[in-house]
């Protein structure tokens, strides 16, 4: 898609929203079955993934791990917001990389460390190619990240509730 349709799409978004709030809200719904161990089979509307774990932790790798799709939803999340926000703006981008780094301690998911079980620091870097002025591409940047859904689930605690239903054989 070109730099002017991401920007008449954003443009169209924008105004369809500001209108009509109702539109921007929605719930998504993942739903994740497991077989074969550890292998989970991900459906999230017409989308179907897989994930599975390190063979060292009782998996077969044969798909990405957890950790793995969500560094790739933060890393996405904030490539696809710097190219909204840069058509936007205007300001032409050559060329475009984030790279996520996630320090982690296996001891918590296995019940051996005292330290919580989610990444003990995340950090990203931005490689940005633009003919721009730095200070138009820091704007863009800096705009994209203060709008950043994941960055946001990344850096800020988020409300999770749990609900269980326990079947019985004779239920499924």
């Amino acid at each position: 898609m070109s730099i002017d349709a991401i920007r008449l799409a954003f443009e169209r978004c924008v105004k369809a929203v500001s209108l009509r709030p109702s539109l921007g809200r929605a719930t998504a719904v993942s739903r994740t079955r497991v077989r074969d161990g550890l292998v989970c089979d991900i459906e999230d509307g017409k989308w179907k993934l897989t994930a599975d774990f390190s063979a060292r932790l009782g998996g077969g790798e044969t798909a990405p791990n957890p950790g793995v799709f969500g560094r790739a939803a933060l890393g996405s999340c904030l490539a696809i917001g710097y190219m909204i926000r840069a058509a936007k703006h205007g300001v032409p981008i050559t060329s475009l990389e984030v790279e996520v780094q996630a320090d982690y301690d296996t001891g918590a998911l296995l019940g051996t460390s005292a330290s919580p079980p989610g990444y003990r620091e995340v950090r990203y870097a931005v490689i940005i190619e633009s003919p721009a002025a730095d200070a138009d591409v820091r704007r863009v940047i800096d705009e994209a990240d203060a709008h950043s859904p994941y960055l946001h689930v990344f850096s800020e605690p988020q409300a999770c509730r749990r609900t269980v239903r326990i079947l019985t054989p004779s239920e499924t």
